[in-house]
């Protein structure tokens, strides 16, 4: 099931355990232009879109449902524990084949 913006933004707020409000205080919009992106009567801008990237950890295009495919960010890991975490994807990526 492909998932609208406004779909979105309500299940990831609700995974983080934020409020409209909290959410609307984070990125610096009112609660009401919250509640309007999740009731779908409008739609975040582009600067919101990137906020909300950020404060819900995930890309742009998962918020638009351009990419629905899970991202690890590995940037903090040494070369090592990258290296392991490559070999562990690409083991159950071969295991379903």
């Amino acid at each position: 099931m492909i998932m609208i913006i406004d779909e979105r933004i309500k299940e990831l707020r609700g995974k983080i355990g934020l409020t409209q409000k909290q959410l609307a205080k984070r990125i610096g919009v009112t609660r009401a232009t919250v509640n309007s992106w999740e009731m779908a009567l409008s739609a975040p801008s582009c600067c919101y879109l990137a906020e909300l990237s950020k404060v819900f950890g995930v890309s742009a295009d998962y918020l638009l449902s351009l990419d629905d495919g899970l991202k690890i960010d590995i940037a903090g890991l040494n070369e090592r524990e990258q290296e392991m975490v490559m070999q562990l994807v690409d083991y159950f990526k071969t295991s379903k084949e």
